[in-house]
């Protein structure tokens, strides 16, 4: 049981607005600060260990984090300083272009930035009580700012020098941490200890659900590595491009939107399934697929293999898992996925991509998919068998 003070209409105002402004940064982030070390000198390597340390932060600093959070039950506390220091840590930025200083500043800004949105989740799933089948209706609302901001910082970075992305990003930051004060302070009711909590990570259903969530995005590296590559590759230019990537993020609000109706209907076993299904076939089609209706018709798909996978895991792994580690287990569930998976998936589609070229790679990543849908889907029979 847990106890809110704050009204639930209120709660999901809050919880909105912070989803909201940490994907409007994203939409900053990811599209642009690597083109930005790119104009200031930085070759491809240097670029790549830059990424590779903001993924890399999150595999680790929200574990840590999150048992922190759970054992001293104090995670608003450490959400709201998380989001303070790390947009003190980011005014740095302003004032270096040397390479190794923003090797250092991005290690201490993984450090507080890398937990927040795995604290955030918690909150979430906690705060929705039970309506968290609506998780989808508050969570649509960092699609939709992603989507914003990404198309907005575009149009302005063609008038003005593109540092002024570190300035959207330190203002977005701010805005974020001021607003993360008026979290509300969720109070669990807790049966057991941490450590008794925390076992759960050691029993076969989470075991096998976390393997195939971790199958699920290393074979999205793929996509998030190489698609622009791969499209250009078949002679496209930027705007059909940036289309295309725009087509897969608008595609997620109407099944995030209906996302009540979709669980309501559904069981989690048999939505995770689906979505493993529908990344097999959305990686394999883009393996030989080259019209340009196709190829937008296949980036549709990412309402599935992102988004309906993303709201069952969130929601998977807050079912199993006690009161007592919420925020670790989303901590875990984070780290696993967009962590650990698509470090792997990156450093195996460079690799494939390489030597075998980028068709081979997307039938790759249709395989390692299926397997973790095969599975998947594998478990849920047992199990089933067991029961009955």
């Amino acid at each position: 049981m847990l106890k809110s003070k704050i009204p639930k209409g209120s709660s999901k105002s809050i919880l909105s607005s912070q989803y909201f402004l940490y994907f409007g940064v994203m939409g900053i982030i990811l599209p642009y600060f690597n083109l930005y070390c790119f104009h200031i000198g930085f070759n491809g390597y240097q670029i790549g260990v830059l990424s590779a340390l903001r993924t890399g932060a999150i595999t680790v600093f929200p574990l840590l984090w999150g048992v922190l959070a759970d054992r001293s039950k104090t995670r608003r506390s450490i959400f709201i300083l998380c989001n303070f220091i790390s947009a003190a840590i980011w005014v740095f930025f302003l004032y270096t272009t040397d390479y190794m200083m923003m090797v250092i500043i991005t290690i201490f800004h993984g450090v507080f930035h890398s937990p927040i949105i795995s604290f955030l989740e918690a909150f979430t799933m906690d705060l929705l009580g039970k309506e968290k089948k609506a998780y989808g209706r508050v969570r649509v609302w960092g699609t939709i700012s992603f989507i914003l901001v990404a198309t907005f910082v575009g149009l302005l970075v063609d008038i003005y020098p593109l540092k002024i992305i570190l300035a959207l990003v330190l203002a977005g930051s701010i805005l974020q941490a001021i607003i993360s004060i008026r979290i509300p302070d969720v109070v669990p009711v807790i049966k057991d200890s941490y450590v008794t909590g925390s076992k759960v990570f050691l029993k076969m259903p989470t075991v096998v659900f976390l393997s195939c969530a971790f199958l699920m995005l290393v074979s999205h590296g793929a996509y998030y590595g190489f698609f622009s590559i791969h499209l250009e590759s078949l002679g496209y230019g930027n705007t059909f491009i940036g289309a295309a990537w725009a087509l897969a993020s608008v595609s997620e609000i109407l099944v995030m939107v209906k996302s009540k109706s979709i669980f309501k209907r559904f069981s989690l076993e048999n939505v995770l399934v689906f979505s493993f299904a529908t990344a097999s076939i959305r990686w394999f089609t883009l393996s030989f697929v080259s019209s340009p209706f196709a190829i937008l018709l296949s980036q549709t798909l990412h309402a599935i293999t992102y988004g309906t996978f993303h709201m069952a895991s969130i929601l998977f792994i807050d079912r199993l898992v006690p009161d007592e580690a919420k925020t670790f287990g989303q901590a875990v569930n984070n780290a696993v996925t967009y962590g650990l998976g698509m470090m792997v998936g990156f450093f195996l589609s460079g690799y494939f991509f390489e030597n075998f070229g980028s068709s081979f790679l997307f039938v790759s990543s249709a395989l390692i998919a299926g397997l973790g849908g095969g599975l998947m889907w594998s478990f849920k029979k047992l199990q089933k068998s067991a029961d009955s």
